[in-house]
C-alpha cells in the first residue's frame, strides 16, 4: 500500500495524491459507497440549466455593481464590465468544453484533477467553496434589508430572517434537485422580466449628462470626466465590473442531474451568459443615466433610487423593489444548489471529510446543503457585513477561474486527441486570455479591500493545510473525477511503454 495511507476494510480504494492512480493493494469494496452517494441524474433540461446560470447572477443587477462607480467612476466601471465581460465570455467558453469531456458534480474541481493533479484539483476546488459559502450568507443579509426597506410584516433585518431564508431554501433543495431548479426558475424569470421593465421607465429619464457627474480627482494619474479617479479607478473597478456576471461559471457543478450534459451544458453556458451580457448593458446604462452615477454609486438599491427622482416613491420603484427582493432570492437559491453540489464532489472523492456527501432518498446531499447552510447562517448573523463577505466570495471565485482557465490550457496542449464533442472557439488563445484578466482581477481584490481578501486567503490556507497533512493520503479512487484521472495517467504511461 502506498505510503501514508490509511484504510480500513470498509473504505473504498484510496490514492495517494500522486498522479492519480489507485492503490493497487486496496479491496475494492464494491458499489456500496457510491451507491450512497449519487445524485438524482436527467433532472435538469438545458432550460432549467440556463436558468440556473442566470439565478446565479441576477442578483448582482440590483445591487452591488454601482459601488464600482466610487471607485472608477462610469468610464472606469464601463472599462471594467467590458474587460471582466471577456474574461467571462472566454472562461465559458473554455468550460463548456470541459463539461463536455469530464460531465460530473466536480465542475471546476474535476477539470483541475485531470489536468493539475490532485493539489490543482483541491486548489480550485476549495476557491469554489469559499466562493460558493460566503456568497449566499452575504446575499441573505441583503434579503434582510430589502425586506426591512419594504417594511414586510414590520420585519427589521437580523438573524430571524437570515434563518428562515436558510431553513425555508434549504428545505426546498432537500425536498429534491428537480422541484428546486424549477422554483429557481420561475423566481429568476421574476427578476429578469422586472430588469427589463426597470429599464424602460429608466430610459425614459435618460440623460447623458449624468453618465459623468462625480467629481474628478485631480490627484489621480489619467483623470476626466469619464474617468474621475484615473486610469487606476479602472483595476479598481474589476471585482464590482464582476458582479454583472459572478457566479455563471457554476452551471457545470449541475452536470451529473442534467440530461444529456454533453449537448445541454455548452449550450445552457451559452445563452445564460447571452442573458446576462444584455442584462449587465441595460440595467448599467439606464441606472446611470436616469438619476445620475454621483446619485447611486453608495445606493444600497440603486435601482429604486434611479426611479425616485423626486426623493418619493412610485407605483414602478416599488414593483422594482419588491422584484430585488424576487432576485436576491433567486441568487441566494441557486448559490446554495452550487456550493452543495462542489462540497458534495470533493467530499465523495475524500478531499473533504466523507460523510460530506452522504445522499438522502431524494438523491439530495442533505449534510453538503446542512452544513454549508449553517456556516453560512452564523457568519450572517455574527457580522452582519454583507459587502465584506462578497469581496472574500470574489477573492475565492478570481483563483477558480485562473485555475479552470489553465486547466483547459494544459489539456489542450497535453491531451490533443481527447474526445471534445464541444470545442472551444480560438481554442487555449481563449483561455488564455481568461487567465490573464482573472489574474488581474485577483490583484484588484486587494485594491478594494486588502483585508477582506487577506481574510480569504488565511481561510485557504487552513484548508491547504488540511490537504496536505491528511486528505491527500485518502482520496477515493472510485470517485468519478478520481478515476478519470487514473485513466489518463494509465494511458500516458501506456503511451511512453
Amino acid at each position: 500500500m502506498a505510503e501514508g495511507i490509511t484504510q480500513h476494510p470498509a473504505e473504498p480504494p484510496t490514492t495517494s495524491g500522486g498522479p492519480g492512480a489507485p492503490d493497487p493493494g486496496a479491496a475494492d469494496p464494491g458499489a456500496a459507497y457510491l451507491r450512497r452517494r449519487t445524485l438524482r441524474q436527467g433532472s435538469a433540461g438545458w432550460l432549467l440549466l440556463t436558468g440556473l446560470g442566470v439565478a446565479y447572477v441576477v442578483s448582482g443587477d440590483f445591487s452591488g455593481w454601482n459601488i464600482g462607480l466610487s471607485e472608477g467612476g462610469f468610464g472606469g466601471l464601463a472599462i471594467a464590465m467590458l474587460l471582466m465581460g471577456v474574461m467571462y465570455a472566454c472562461l465559458v467558453f473554455a468550460l463548456a468544453e470541459l463539461s463536455a469531456i469530464l460531465p460530473t458534480a466536480g465542475g471546476g474541481y474535476g477539470f483541475a484533477r485531470r489536468a493539475l493533479g490532485t493539489w490543482g484539483g483541491f486548489l480550485t476546488g476549495t476557491a469554489i467553496l469559499i466562493e460558493y459559502v460566503l456568497a449566499p450568507a452575504a446575499i441573505s443579509i441583503f434579503i434582510g434589508d430589502y425586506v426591512e426597506s419594504l417594511r414586510l410584516f414590520g420585519l427589521e433585518s437580523g438573524w430571524p430572517v437570515y434563518l428562515v431564508c436558510f431553513a425555508l431554501f434549504i428545505g426546498i433543495h432537500l425536498w429534491g434537485v428537480g422541484e428546486a431548479l424549477r422554483f429557481s426558475l420561475v423566481v429568476t424569470a421574476v427578476a429578469v422580466a422586472a430588469l427589463l421593465i426597470f429599464a424602460v421607465g429608466a430610459f425614459t429619464e435618460f440623460s447623458a449628462d449624468g453618465l459623468n457627474d462625480i467629481p474628478v480627482d485631480q490627484n489621480a494619474f489619467g483623470a476626466s470626466s469619464w474617468l474621475p479617479f484615473g486610469l487606476l479607478g479602472i483595476w479598481a473597478a474589476f471585482p464590482f465590473g464582476m458582479w454583472f456576471f459572478l457566479g455563471v461559471e457554476g452551471v457545470p457543478l449541475a452536470a451529473e442531474e442534467a440530461k444529456d450534459p454533453v449537448r445541454s451544458m455548452p449550450k445552457a453556458l451559452a445563452t445564460s451568459l447571452a442573458v446576462l451580457v444584455v442584462l449587465a448593458v441595460v440595467t448599467f446604462l439606464a441606472a446611470s443615466g436616469a438619476r445620475g452615477s454621483a446619485a447611486i454609486q453608495e445606493a444600497g438599491n440603486p435601482l429604486v433610487v434611479a426611479l425616485e427622482g423626486g426623493g418619493e416613491p412610485t407605483a414602478l420603484s416599488r414593483f422594482v423593489n419588491y422584484a430585488g427582493l424576487a432576485g436576491l432570492v433567486a441568487s441566494f437559491f441557486s448559490l446554495i444548489y452550487a456550493g452543495s453540489r462542489q462540497l458534495f464532489a470533493l467530499s465523495r472523492a475524500g478531499y473533504l471529510p466523507r460523510f460530506l456527501s452522504l445522499t438522502s432518498r431524494r438523491k439530495s446531499p442533505y449534510l453538503g446543503l446542512l452544513i454549508p447552510g449553517a456556516i453560512g447562517f452564523a457568519l450572517a448573523a455574527s457580522t452582519g457585513d454583507g459587502a465584506r463577505m462578497l469581496n472574500m466570495a470574489v477573492f475565492g471565485a478570481t483563483i477558480s477561474y485562473a485555475l479552470m482557465a489553465l486547466s483547459h490550457i494544459v489539456l489542450r496542449r497535453r491531451e490533443p486527441e481527447l474526445p471534445r464533442p464541444y470545442r472551444t472557439p480560438g481554442g487555449a488563445l481563449t483561455s488564455s486570455v481568461a487567465f490573464v484578466l482573472a489574474l488581474f482581477a485577483l490583484v484588484a481584490t486587494f485594491l478594494v479591500d486588502r483585508e477582506a481578501a487577506f481574510i480569504a486567503l488565511g481561510v485557504y490556507a487552513v484548508a491547504l493545510a488540511y490537504f496536505a497533512l491528511y486528505s491527500r493520503h485518502h482520496l477515493v479512487a472510485r470517485a468519478p473525477e478520481e478515476e478519470f484521472a487514473a485513466l489518463a495517467a494509465a494511458e500516458a504511461e501506456l503511451g511512453r511503454s
